[in-house]
């Protein structure tokens, strides 16, 4: 449809008249005027800045920009001082595949051939709480338009979630919920979600985690950026209409804590349309192909006021917008509603006058409604007026980019050293093989650690045809080149109890698993997204936790050189409670994700193994270290301790290894490969065995004996830098040549076959008899173990 100026007036006459505007003028006459600006999410000493910057009172409308864009959410106020670690630990070397890093809508990575693919992870977890569905549905769509408006087609999505307890009776309305936008939106797209993790734990009851991530591909020279920039360009936005949802998102559902008195100040969530944006993606891309738009930027968080003061202030000169050309679905909305609202599908752009009929004839064939709302200027101000009215007068730079940055107070909690003093050394080990089957099978049937096919079957993981690996699998694998196979890998990995016992290593262990998974499919690392999901930073505890796992993540990033090329802060993850307790927040989550590039993604190495008589090899070496694990959790209900030591280096030595396994002249010489982590090697043994229901032989005594353990340490401690894999038996002298040469630890374990798994567990020492035993024998039925993990949802849900 074009722009039908006549039929689709923003308001008539008389409810223009009826709007009683508060222009600049007012403003500048009335500066002692009384303003709402703490029901919008402003402290007082940030109304007074405002005032200052502008040497008045605001307007109304500047009230409400400054509102939304000066809130945690847009602004990062509370991170942005410690997100500058991330680039001070980016070193040259690390640039050589980056081609746009942070600060744009989405990193963008060189995977070679002309070809790059642009990836981001973002949360959307106050509004899934409220409103799950269109919680999570807007949460995919936003994500989906960020890959869009840096020029790229989307090809796959992932999720991370993190819900409440299992238990409780609210918890299954957000859990159904939350999937089911999930997968609707992607779905209604044709983008095949290839990953992500759902646990269940108390700390998420009324704060979950919804983080979607979204790839995308394009050439080089397809990159676009938000800037608005050569005076006389027009502004259009273009896509869905704009109505009164999502009014206020920004500041005040991602911006605050929930708390008794939160639900009336709660404003409505954005409502997705995931066939408009199916239509705005085919758009977008015929636009730019035809090289119509200077830039563009995706409308989300606070909306109109968003979007025009990033481009403006990306930009060159300045922007003046007349907010009545804007298209409405509600002809009642305000001029203050209109520039906070978050309605859904919008992008907006910049055409130079020679190349607007060009973009008229391509949104009219998709049949995408437009509306030039105004143009760029020269004179650095962004200017808005409505019905003649100006509203907005505004250095952009200082709504989008020049913000609070605050240095908040942050220390290590008082409750922390009874933490880690809490270990597990006085939890009782199994020992005979009962006991040992009974703490395995508990853990693996439990919520957290058992199939997730419930979630996933409602997800399209193949849709489009390019989808090598998806889960259950270590790393989701897409091919992006279709002529020589190439492609791309990625995993998204945290684990909260990890980060709550050191947040520091907690937010490295979480890189090194998404880097371990990447290694595993056989794909070489490249870059880095990150989501990090903490409290309040008003909390110094929260804020303590935040620092020290942005230090983390951002030295082990230099360490392993795979630089962050983005991502997103989302704080106020707590409920309310006291603060300075052990639960006064969520468990601290920093979701990391890793981008690596194959050649050839038939390559691609599957998680489980579907032959009989291959080789079960170990690699890596194992220490006891049982605190954090979900062996202590799921079967004692334990949290304390200390999380598994770090070791990047042996991580890096391992991911050599595979790489050089699956990327050899014959092809990938491993059959199978998985890493060892959350439930350690009796998560992985059995993950393997029922991923195409081959059992295997199992022997520990070799690892037990060698690295001084019991057989339950063998079993469930979670150190890192281990996977097994799996090749037919000509090839193991190959592998432990490869291993030697990278001086990673190297372990036969057994062969596949058969319907059972079987674990001869290390010799011990009998003390009835006095005398050493032969290792127990377990032994798990491959269909009971099938079933077993099926059926692990309490039957509320």
């Amino acid at each position: 449809m074009t722009q039908r100026s006549e039929e689709n007036t923003s308001r008539t006459e008389a409810e223009n008249s009826a709007e009683n505007y508060d222009t600049i003028a007012d403003a500048a006459a009335t500066a002692d005027q009384p303003m709402p600006y703490a029901e919008l999410g402003l402290k007082e000493d940030e109304y007074l800045e405002i005032k200052n910057l502008l040497g008045r009172r605001p307007t109304n409308a500047e009230l409400a920009m400054y509102s939304v864009m000066w809130s945690e959410h847009c602004s990062y106020k509370s991170s942005k001082k410690h997100l500058r670690k991330f680039g001070q630990h980016t070193t040259d070397e690390m640039r050589e595949h980056l081609l746009v890093g942070m600060g744009e809508n989405a990193g963008v990575v060189d995977i070679g051939d002309g070809y790059a693919v642009t990836f981001k992870v973002e949360s959307h977890n106050h509004p899934s709480f409220v409103e799950p569905y269109q919680g999570a549905a807007t949460g995919v769509g936003g994500i989906v338009r960020d890959i869009m408006s840096m020029g790229a087609r989307p090809v796959a999505v992932m999720d991370q979630l993190r819900f409440g307890d299992v238990e409780h009776s609210d918890t299954a309305r957000v859990v159904h919920g939350v999937v089911s936008g999930v997968g609707g939106y992607g779905n209604c797209l044709g983008l095949p979600n290839i990953g992500g993790e759902t646990e269940f734990d108390a700390s998420y009851q009324g704060n979950p985690l919804v983080n979607a991530l979204c790839i995308g591909v394009l050439k080089h020279e397809d990159i676009h950026l938000a800037n608005a920039s050569g005076a006389g360009n027009h502004v259009i936005l273009f896509g869905a209409r704009t109505g009164g949802d999502g009014i206020g998102g920004a500041s005040i559902l991602a911006s605050e804590t929930f708390t008794d008195g939160m639900p009336t100040k709660r404003p409505s969530v954005q409502v997705g349309d995931p066939f408009m944006e199916k239509v705005l993606i085919e758009c977008c891309l015929e636009l730019f192909h035809s090289g119509v738009v200077e830039g563009i930027q995706d409308l989300g968080a606070a909306g109109i006021s968003c979007a025009t003061s990033e481009l403006a202030s990306n930009g060159d000169g300045g922007m003046h917008v007349d907010l009545e050309t804007v298209l409405l679905r509600d002809p009642t909305l305000t001029a203050g509603e209109i520039l906070m609202s978050e309605s859904q599908e919008r992008m907006m752009c910049v055409v130079t006058p020679e190349n607007l009929e060009a973009f008229k004839q391509i949104v009219e064939k998709w049949d995408v409604e437009y509306s030039v709302i105004g143009e760029v200027t020269g004179t650095g101000r962004l200017t808005i007026d409505h019905n003649g009215h100006r509203i907005v007068d505004v250095d952009p730079k200082t709504v989008a980019h020049e913000g609070p940055e605050y240095d908040r107070p942050y220390a290590r909690p008082a409750w922390q050293d009874e933490l880690n003093a809490n270990t597990t050394a006085d939890l009782p080990l199994p020992l005979s093989a009962e006991e040992i089957e009974r703490d395995l099978l508990k853990m693996v049937t439990s919520p957290n650690q058992a199939a997730k096919n419930w979630v996933t079957d409602q997800y399209d993981r193949y849709v489009q045809g390019n989808t090598a690996l998806a889960q259950p699998d270590d790393a989701g694998v897409i091919r992006v080149v279709p002529e020589t196979g190439r492609g791309v890998a990625l995993s998204t990995d945290a684990n909260g109890r990890f980060t709550k016992l050191d947040p520091f290593t907690g937010a490295q262990q979480a890189l090194a698993e998404s880097y371990r998974n990447v290694c595993t499919v056989g794909a070489k690392p490249l870059a880095v997204t990150d989501c990090l999901n903490f409290g309040s930073p008003e909390d110094p505890d929260a804020m303590w936790q935040l620092v020290q796992a942005i230090e983390g993540l951002a030295e082990a990033c230099e360490e392993m050189k795979v630089p962050v090329t983005g991502g997103n802060v989302s704080l106020y993850n707590s409920s309310g409670t006291e603060k300075g307790r052990p639960d006064s927040s969520i468990n601290p989550t920093p979701v990391v994700g890793v981008l690596g590039v194959m050649d050839d993604v038939t390559r691609a190495n599957p998680s489980g193994w579907k032959e009989e008589g291959l080789a079960v090899l170990l690699l890596g070496k194992t220490e006891s270290e049982l605190d954090g694990s979900a062996w202590a959790w799921e079967v004692h209900q334990h949290l304390g301790g200390q999380p598994p030591r770090v070791d990047l280096q042996a991580e890096m030595a391992l991911g050599r290894v595979l790489q050089a396994l699956s990327n050899s002249e014959e092809g990938s010489l491993l059959k199978a490969a998985h890493d060892l982590s959350t439930g350690g090697l009796a998560q992985t043994l059995v993950d393997s065995c029922l991923r195409y229901g081959v059992g295997a032989s199992i022997d520990l005594s070799s690892v037990a004996r060698t690295d001084n353990l019991q057989t339950a340490e063998v079993l469930f401690s979670e150190s890192g830098a281990r996977c097994i894999v799996a090749v037919p038996e000509g090839l193991v002298p190959a592998v432990e040549a490869a291993a030697n040469a990278e001086e990673v630890p190297f372990y036969r374990l057994g062969t596949t076959g058969g319907d059972l798994l079987t674990i001869v567990g290390a010799d011990r020492f009998d003390p009835e008899s006095e005398t050493e035993v032969e290792g127990d024998l377990i032994t798990l039925d491959l269909e009971t173990l099938q079933e077993a993990t099926q059926a692990t949802l309490p039957k509320h849900f």
